[in-house]
């Protein structure tokens, strides 16, 4: 992992505003060509960030448009027992992922097998390939049992939930190993936003780190990197001091919250880890409108001397060890504005490394 320099190149955040899986990975190829990712489209419901992830849970029902995890099912215990036997089955050496329930499903992520298909068809070397699972604390406080109540809570449901996550991770890195590229799998957690805070007042920091990490290791087995994207502010020490190899934070927005650790980061950089500078805004519209490359390239620049400075690492070193994002996905934005984010990743990027 330490070899691996991202340079300042640019890297997206999964989801776009479109209804054709085949045009939007058209487009990721075209702005990010050396690292390109498989594409989220919510507005097929089915592709949700949570709804894409459920499939193959014991006690998964989706009835009258609601998906929750039902224990009371006569046929529970024989499905939870299944479960494990199979997820058991698959961790050993050699198993094969994509026969199980623990690889993606072509209904509920249809941006993936497209973009496999026109990577086999470009016949193109590729950087690395970048995937995404939903995060375990996000997932696992968003999916309710039969009496909605959040199955982070469950601890049986819980760690169904986490090696679900985990083996689908695994899987995801190793269909990209396949193809000859370094994968890297982006554990999605918006929900760290909200760490500390009394909705997630009973979950501890050793409760993230271990549910994480779980996942880490799976992409690791694959030779991957592992990275978290948190799309505002959080507590960044659990995850700078974690085995996370990229972290992916809103550098527009939140930047001066995350220099608040300034021995950690530079701790954290000392071993070779990346991160991920999401400089260019997604929130409204409006804000994006009136945003420049240059302007954010000036932005960057300053953002970067300031950390250089504060940590004492010298800023060649640092941009080796970045990439250039989007703050957030485009998938809740009108498809002219996630484009022009998509123009600005790029164009700051070159720009960036051109300077």
């Amino acid at each position: 992992m330490k070899n691996f320099k991202a340079s300042g190149l640019p890297l997206l955040i999964g989801s776009l505003p479109m209804d054709s899986h085949e045009e939007a990975t058209k487009l990721v190829l075209d702005y990010t060509p050396d690292i390109p990712l498989w594409v989220q489209l919510p507005l097929y419901k089915e592709e949700g960030m949570i709804s894409q992830f459920l499939p193959g849970l014991p006690g998964f029902t989706d009835e009258a448009g609601k998906s929750v995890i039902d224990m009371s099912k006569p046929e529970f215990d024989e499905e939870f027992i299944a479960y494990f036997e199979e997820y058991l089955s698959v961790s050993q050496p050699g198993a094969d992922l994509g026969t199980s329930r623990f690889a993606l499903s072509g209904t509920r992520a249809k941006g993936f097998f497209e973009f496999l298909k026109q990577i086999d068809e470009s016949n193109t070397p590729f950087i690395a390939l970048k995937g995404q699972v939903t995060g375990p604390i996000t997932f696992g406080t968003a999916v309710k049992d039969e009496h909605d109540k959040n199955i982070f809570y469950h601890d049986q449901l819980k760690d169904a939930a986490i090696k679900k996550l985990a083996l689908n991770a695994r899987w995801q890195a190793s269909e990209f190993s396949k193809r000859g590229a370094v994968p890297i799998i982006f554990i999605d957690e918006p929900a760290l936003a909200g760490f500390g805070t009394s909705a997630y007042i009973t979950i501890t920091k050793e409760d993230v780190i271990q549910s994480i990490e779980e996942i880490v290791r799976e992409i690791h087995a694959e030779n991957g990197l592992a990275g978290v994207h948190v799309c505002a502010n959080t507590e960044w020490d659990m995850l700078l001091g974690s085995k996370i190899d990229i972290i992916s934070f809103d550098a527009y927005s939140f930047f001066d919250r995350f220099i608040l650790y300034p021995e950690m980061i530079k701790a954290y950089l000392g071993q070779g880890k990346l991160l991920a500078w999401g400089i260019v805004p997604t929130h409204k519209a409006e804000v994006i409108e009136v945003q420049t490359t240059q302007g954010l390239v000036q932005l960057l620049h300053d953002q970067m001397d300031e950390l250089s400075e504060k940590i004492q690492i010298d800023k060649e070193t640092i941009i080796s060890q970045s990439f250039i994002t989007p703050s957030c996905g485009t998938g809740s934005l009108d498809l002219e504005s996630a484009k022009k984010v998509l123009k600005l990743t790029k164009e700051v990027s070159a720009a960036f490394r051109r300077d």
